[in-house]
């Protein structure tokens, strides 16, 4: 199957996922700026949950563009990664909502954890269909950042029962360490094109 259709609909869930995030935030009833202050903890929430949308937005087009096409188990492991990544929006109000109390930080951080384990499962699905000499596997390589991933997020997870912004503050680096532009994909296909 061509990859096209595959990349047209995560686009859109993730478009949509984003709009659904920024509909939750509800313009206040009042005219100054004194009355956008108990929108920030919500809008903290959505900056944070934004990035990783747009990280998993960036890293999967990368990872697609490695795929010359698809096979039914790269497509459920697809939708397994958008289905994770659809309760974002629902964990972000709640997070924000509740002012980082500790249920909200741990249910954000799991889904979060999930959303990395389903696109490792993602990432290994295609990996296998392209068979030993994938592009994805010579580009991802040892793959560390998508290991320490899972183990900060479960520390933090841990951490929200102690304290909110601990937690946050794991969360906050995870999306840091992926934020910083990864040429790997890009280095591999350049060097097969060559």
């Amino acid at each position: 199957m061509n990859k096209g259709r595959l990349e047209a609909f995560s686009d859109g869930v993730l478009a949509i996922i984003i709009t659904i995030m920024v509909l939750e935030i509800k313009v206040p009833h009042g005219h100054d700026l004194k009355d956008l202050k108990p929108l920030i903890p919500i809008f903290l929430s959505y900056l944070l949950s934004f990035i990783y949308i747009g990280i998993y937005w960036n890293n999967h087009h990368h990872m697609l563009h490695t795929a010359k096409q698809v096979r039914g188990d790269v497509l459920w492991a697809n939708l397994h990664l958008l289905f994770w990544l659809s309760l974002i929006p629902f964990v972000t109000g709640w997070m924000g909502e509740n002012h980082f109390q500790a249920m909200p930080m741990a249910l954000y951080g799991i889904v979060l954890l999930m959303a990395a384990l389903a696109y490792f499962l993602l990432q290994r699905r295609i990996i296998v269909s392209q068979g030993e000499n994938s592009i994805l596997k010579k580009a991802v390589g040892k793959d560390i950042k998508g290991k320490i991933s899972p183990i900060i997020y479960l520390i933090s997870i841990a951490a929200s029962f102690l304290s909110g912004w601990l937690a946050g503050g794991g969360y906050v680096l995870v999306a840091l360490i992926w934020l910083i532009p990864d040429k790997r994909i890009e280095r591999i296909l350049k060097e097969t094109k060559d």
